[in-house]
């Protein structure tokens, strides 16, 4: 088993503060605010690469924010034009959660504070945002976690609605899943989402119910998995699922683990403990996968993602909490593209930042499709 480098340092929290970690993981689940002074960024210094054992390392490549970083650099004349009607109104992330890249490499990203999806296309440079807040029918309340399937259609959880909204590749809006008749939804907190276009399924978590529902493509209910508790194949407040080959990875976030289960459900292994060590876990949330297995699990509240092997064994972690490129506060959602990028959202930072592993060798397609 290749051994990497462990890269970096915790800080710990004990006592009464690991009391006051734990009320700190329902925040966003409730949608309470949470009261922090935003730091001011320092310089935009790129961080140094980060070595690993065999010649592999992870290096930062970009981070972004808003509309403008997808669009065209302006010309000359559209430059005269902004400074006599003033600069654009660009859209920016607000709450930044969930994300997803597609097979044309656009970047999906739901965001909460805006009410909506924001989608970056930084090869066409063009940009969408997408919404329903203010439908009479099936509005998009909470758009909480995103996936696409493939022919990159976009399904976004609704945790408030209790619903999925399905768009096409467009982003224009196709259907709603778990409408039930008078407009509420069925599931009571949707958060999670996998699409297995091989096999024509849906994976949802509803946080609440502390359960997995498989559906097929039609939304109809194939299969409830799990049921409350810390045993196998239980759950306490499941959030994050990311289907890689015939593994079913799901965040299972007040037991404070990574439970791995077959496409049937049933449970194959767990990683994680709740504890202030290296590979412990305390807030995990987004988790994603590379092309050589490896798992990246997002801690929240120590603002660090950890990368594990198939085996659970903690290879090295990178971050830290802070607002400088390679830091990280409160981050949520991570997403691993074909190429080994590795984008994370820096969710209190308003932020997506974009890191890229190089393995053994030549890149092989990557873990996510």
């Amino acid at each position: 088993m290749v051994q990497f480098l462990l890269i970096g340092a915790r800080k710990t929290c004990r006592g009464t503060a690991i009391l006051a970690c734990v009320a700190l993981l329902l925040v966003p689940a409730w949608g309470t605010k949470i009261k922090i002074k935003r730091a001011t960024p320092a310089a935009e210094v790129r961080p140094p690469d980060l070595l690993l054992e065999g010649g592999r390392k992870l290096t930062f490549e970009r981070s972004f924010r808003s509309e403008q970083e997808a669009r065209r650099k302006p010309g000359f004349w559209a430059k005269l034009v902004n400074v006599i009607a003033g600069e654009p109104d660009y859209k920016r992330m607000v709450s930044p959660y969930s994300i997803a890249v597609d097979s044309r490499r656009r970047v999906i990203i739901t965001d909460p504070g805006a009410v909506g999806v924001h989608v970056f296309d930084f090869t066409e440079h063009k940009y969408k945002f997408l919404q329903r807040r203010y439908k009479d029918k099936n509005a998009m309340l909470q758009p909480q976690c995103v996936a696409v399937d493939g022919h990159d259609n976009i399904y976004v959880t609704d945790s408030v609605s209790g619903k999925i909204f399905v768009f096409d590749a467009d982003g224009k809006y196709r259907r709603v899943i778990g409408s039930l008749k008078g407009g509420e939804g069925y599931f009571k907190r949707p958060t999670g989402i996998a699409v297995d276009s091989a096999t024509q399924r849906i994976y949802v978590t509803d946080t609440l119910r502390n359960q997995i529902f498989m559906l097929d493509m039609d939304g109809q209910i194939l299969q409830k998995i799990g049921k409350t508790g810390s045993g196998e194949g239980e759950f306490n407040f499941p959030t994050e699922v990311l289907l890689h080959d015939s593994t079913l990875a799901v965040v299972d976030a007040m037991n404070f683990r990574v439970q791995f289960l077959d496409r049937s459900g049933a449970f194959r292994a767990a990683i994680g403990k709740i504890g202030d060590s290296s590979g412990d876990m305390f807030r995990p949330k987004g988790i994603g996968v590379d092309s050589e297995g490896h798992y990246y699990v997002v801690d929240g509240l120590w603002g660090v993602v950890q990368v594990f092997d198939e085996q659970g064994q903690l290879l090295y972690y990178f971050g830290g909490r802070g607002a400088n490129l390679g830091h990280f506060v409160l981050p949520t959602g991570l997403f691993v593209d074909r190429d080994d990028r590795v984008f994370v959202v820096d969710s209190f930072n308003q932020r997506v930042q974009v890191f890229r592993y190089f393995g053994m060798g030549k890149q092989a397609k990557g873990g996510q499709p």
